[in-house]
């Protein structure tokens, strides 16, 4: 019997795949369904949003009540629905994320499980490198299409529910992100937690946003900077400010005209909110915060307008599932770039560390037949090779283990917390003990991480062998799998004695993992 083809079948054969991305956040759960070429090209054809109420539990009780979790099973049930009725695949082309008001809730995983049993979507609880990450992809085409943005330098911000993202780039590249635990909800929820009196609330509440506005200025320059903000408050105040902008564009909304309008939202109650501005309770009950906290962060850096956007969460995830290995070059690039301003902080020899990144790149694609990992792996290895010596600013002593802390307890753009453990590990295995199960960190990883850790482990020691005399004299080599070992033969070097006796002392983890011995050879064809 001939089966009939399913629509999303008949889509791929045309060139469109259709995909859909759910956002669960604090105060609401949104869900965008969208078509992507082949091409990577992007069209959305519709986007949802229901009110729940997650950050008000998390923040004040944290934990998920049972009535919250149900209400959520609700939304996310008619959603899948919809997803069923566009015949997507719900095992590889759906997304489900949490961000802070899940990730900090006592019970997140029994909330994941019962959303599991009841709906089958898989939620991704996310962290906040992953959150820093999904941003800068969301934006990056309003960054690259203004030339004013690509010559100066731009300050991302979206104070969401729970947190405040915050990411600095210049140029193409991205200088500075952190994830701030300053949010509407947050905020809101702990002014009442402590009874604070009506007429102190907006006080209080600036006091507080003004503690991490000088956070901030601790670390990103206030000289000729622009802001660009995201979130759904903002897009609410360019819309009552300007009442003909298109979604689409690149909006300039001017600062004095904005705080007006906050200062009028903060002399309102919540009930008169609701009324004046058509918005639902949970949305006037964060519309304030969220606004004061955007506008004192524009006016400490002394702007005269903030520029805001249309993207959001779900667009940088859109972006994330256009490219087929997940990453996209220049995601890729910025990574790097973040592991080299690391190592430069901690006085690493840089013209080595990067000289071992090329080299372990460059195994990692000539023995991917040995290996068989992706991409985004080898963007993992070239990182662990930037950072392997950082512990020597601690001691040399056990230099590989200080290495290890220090990666696991810094901030890496574009890196989960799980990414930056899988780093932490391989940077730990250039030297030394092979992996153990009794080791710290290790022990917890699934079985596919513990063996990609290993497999990137034996390629690092590897790359280090081939610079043993710092002086990276080894360019170019040839890999030749032979039956019954690896032979790399090495171009334009007469003398590989050092080298030799590097791999000697390091090369059997290689060959515990990978089952066959590596052999360097000058190559004398060349």
């Amino acid at each position: 019997m001939t089966e009939v083809a399913t629509q999303s079948q008949r889509d791929s054969a045309h060139g469109v795949r259709p995909v859909a991305v759910i956002d669960i956040g604090a105060t609401s759960i949104r869900l965008a369904i969208a078509e992507i070429t082949t091409d990577g090209r992007i069209r959305t054809l519709e986007t949802l949003s229901q009110t729940a109420s997650l950050g008000k539990d998390t923040f004040t009780r944290g934990v998920l009540r049972k009535e919250t979790i149900e209400q959520c099973v609700r939304i996310l049930k008619s959603y899948r629905r919809m997803i069923s009725e566009y015949q997507i695949d719900l095992g590889k082309d759906v997304r489900a994320v949490a961000t802070s008001a899940v990730r900090e809730a006592r019970n997140r995983l029994a909330f994941v499980d019962r959303i599991y049993i009841a709906t089958g979507l898989q939620v991704q609880t996310l962290d906040e490198g992953e959150v820093n990450r999904i941003t800068y992809l969301g934006v990056l085409p309003y960054l690259q299409a203004d030339e004013t943005l690509q010559s100066g330098r731009v300050l991302v911000v979206e104070v969401g529910g729970g947190s405040t993202e915050l990411i600095v780039v210049r140029g193409p590249n991205v200088m500075f992100s952190h994830t701030y635990r300053l949010g509407a909800m947050r905020l809101r929820k702990t002014l009442e937690a402590y009874r604070t009196p009506a007429s102190q609330v907006r006080e209080l509440m600036n006091n507080e946003i003004l503690r991490t506005v000088d956070e901030v200025g601790n670390e990103v320059s206030s000289s000729q900077v622009q802001m660009m903000a995201l979130g759904g408050d903002m897009r609410f105040a360019t819309r009552q400010l300007l009442p003909e902008w298109r979604a689409g564009e690149l909006a300039r909304v001017n600062v004095s005209e904005l705080e007006r309008l906050v200062a009028t939202i903060l002399d309102l109650s919540d009930d008169e909110v609701v009324r004046r501005y058509h918005l639902t309770f949970p949305e006037a009950e964060i519309i304030g915060p969220a606004l004061l906290s955007n506008l004192t962060l524009a006016q400490s850096f002394g702007l005269k307008e903030i520029l805001v956007t249309n993207t959001n969460l779900r667009d940088g995830m859109l972006q994330e599932m256009a490219v087929s290995e997940g990453w996209t070059s220049e995601l890729r690039r910025q990574v790097i770039r973040s592991a080299v301003d690391l190592a430069r902080k901690y006085h690493s020899d840089e013209q080595h560390a990067l000289h071992i990144a090329e080299i372990a790149k460059q195994l990692f694609v000539r023995l991917e037949a040995e290996h068989q990992m992706d991409q985004r792996y080898e963007t993992l290895l070239a990182t662990a090779a930037i950072l392997h010596e950082i512990g020597k600013y601690v001691n040399v002593r056990s230099y590989h283990k200080h290495t290890m802390y220090l990666i696991r307890n810094s901030e890496l753009f574009g890196l989960s917390g799980q990414e930056l453990t899988l780093v932490a590990l391989i940077a730990r295995y250039h030297r030394r003990a092979s992996p153990q199960q009794s080791h710290e960190a290790y022990t917890s990883l699934r079985r596919d991480q513990r063996v990609a850790v290993s497999k990137m482990a034996a390629l690092l020691r590897l790359a280090k062998a081939l610079d043993a005399s710092r002086s990276q004299r080894i360019t170019h080599f040839r890999y030749q799998r032979r039956r019954n070992s690896i032979d790399i033969h090495v171009t334009g070097v007469e003398d590989l004695a050092l080298e030799q006796l590097a791999l000697r002392q390091s090369g059997s983890l290689f060959e515990e993992i990978y089952g066959l011995p590596v052999h360097l050879r000058v190559d004398r064809k060349s």
